[in-house]
């Protein structure tokens, strides 16, 4: 949700006076965030806007909040969700009352029945709290769905938790921000939205007194089924990965990643940072002659066509392989009522019949968008898309992501030769050798169990 330039408030530092007792080239110390330099007017907690009563739920025309936005201007940009979620936040400033506010702008095809926008909005605007970052109005306009919410003007945990070059956070801020979250969950669940969608440091807001707050946006989906997790693997629940739906018992996982936040102060996974650059101390294997290179790992059993080309990290030959066996593995993946199979059916199965067009004429980035838009509005699950996006971020020479596709192949489908193949290629590609050794053996073993189960006893 909407956050500005500005950093939290803090007093007065003096880093050229040494502290007693500091010993000569130790490093410098950086000043932190206080409890105390951020502690809030004793007022402010009653009320829900921090110094302003909230105001009820409201419904604004696209011209309003195009004109707070500034013509929903770049400049005002000041959250992106990723591909996978690809919703903008805007700041901006409502004529009428001069309030600042955060605009939440959704997708087109996130959201294309306008009253089970507006129920949904109209469900989240009910909740009034101090430790939210309140939902204060919607927008059903043609085809545009926007969500308005308090605007919070100290930035997102993330940011002052991961980016703490300057300014780091105190032990007691920490522990707030862990307190005032889980009150703010246990009031969403005591009030009937026990679902939180994303939920991840950057869903941390600091408000102007510098209090921590959720955002509400998370108790609104990405889009009408609920299937979109903008962040990484790491704080994705282990059962949405299954199935793509979020339960009470994803939330309490989520949450859990945002306590491993706050005691490490580092993103997880943690970045392909040196353990000796993040200790600051010298690399000694500079220091000594390198070793002698070790042969490559080879598998240990035979490989299918597609197995040697994995191998040799043949990504033309895997493509190939690809469109030629089309969704013949998709069988059984995915168990849909008849009235599933509605207008909505229909635009995802348009979408993802584009991405394999485009997929087929290895046009990958467009491909990358249309299964990208199958995978965020369906109900149906796929592992076969996955491992062709998969491939299209290899193509575009990102292999995180495509690691990251090749892992949510398997999990829809766990005893899926190509998914593990296919993550074997974006551990080459990461120079992950070892693993992906051990991926190419897992596949040719899952390959080899299913001939044998196929030729019968």
């Amino acid at each position: 949700m909407g956050c500005c330039g500005s950093s939290l408030r803090t007093g007065t530092t003096h880093p050229e006076k040494k502290p007693p007792g500091r010993a000569a080239g130790a490093p410098p110390h950086r000043p932190s965030v206080s409890l105390n330099q951020l502690q809030a007017p004793a007022a402010s907690a009653a009320r829900a806007g921090g110094g302003r009563e909230v105001p009820a739920l409201a419904e604004f025309s696209l011209a309003e909040l195009r004109a707070a936005t500034g013509g929903f201007a770049t400049e005002n940009i000041v959250s992106e969700s990723g591909e996978k979620a690809p919703n903008f936040v805007y700041r901006g400033r409502l004529d009428s009352s001069r309030r600042a506010i955060a605009v939440k702008k959704f997708t087109k095809m996130a959201w294309p029945d306008p009253k089970q926008f507006a129920e949904e909005a109209k469900g989240v605007g009910k909740l009034r709290h101090r430790r939210l970052a309140n939902l204060i109005g919607y927008c059903c306009d043609g085809d545009e769905r926007l969500l308005v919410a308090e605007f919070m003007p100290n930035d997102t945990l993330a940011k002052h938790l991961f980016h703490w070059e300057n300014q780091t956070i105190e032990w007691a801020m920490r522990l707030r921000v862990a307190y005032y979250i889980a009150e703010a969950l246990e009031y969403c669940s005591t009030e009937g939205r026990p679902l939180y969608h994303d939920l991840n440091a950057y869903r941390v807001l600091f408000d102007e007194n510098g209090d921590p707050r959720l955002s509400c946006f998370g108790l609104m989906k990405n889009s009408r089924d609920g299937k979109s997790y903008s962040t990484n693997l790491a704080y994705t629940p282990p059962e949405y990965l299954r199935n793509g739906r979020v339960t009470s018992e994803s939330v309490i996982f989520s949450f859990g990643t945002i306590l491993l936040d706050l005691l490490s102060g580092k993103r997880i996974p943690p970045s392909r940072v040196p353990s000796y650059e993040m200790l600051g101390i010298p690399n000694h294997e500079e220091e000594e002659a390198p070793p002698a290179p070790q042969p490559q790992p080879q598998p240990q059993h035979p490989l299918s066509a597609m197995g040697e080309a994995c191998s040799r990290m043949d990504l033309t030959a895997i493509h190939q392989i690809l469109v030629s066996t089309h969704y013949r593995d998709d069988e059984g993946t995915n168990e849909l009522s008849f009235q599933e199979w509605t207008q909505q059916m229909r635009d995802m199965l348009d979408a993802r019949k584009r991405g394999d067009f485009a997929f087929r004429d290895k046009d990958f980035k467009a491909a990358i968008d249309c299964y990208t838009q199958f995978v965020d509005v369906g109900t149906m699950v796929s592992p076969t898309v996955h491992a062709r996006r998969s491939l299209c971020h290899l193509m575009c020479d990102q292999p995180d992501a495509a690691l990251r596709d090749a892992m949510q192949a398997q999990c829809v489908y766990p005893d899926w030769p190509t998914a593990f193949y296919m993550q074997a290629v974006a551990l080459s590609k990461l120079n992950m050798q070892s693993d992906a050794t051990d991926m190419l053996n897992e596949a040719s073993q899952l390959e080899e169990k299913r001939l044998k189960n196929a030729r019968g006893p």
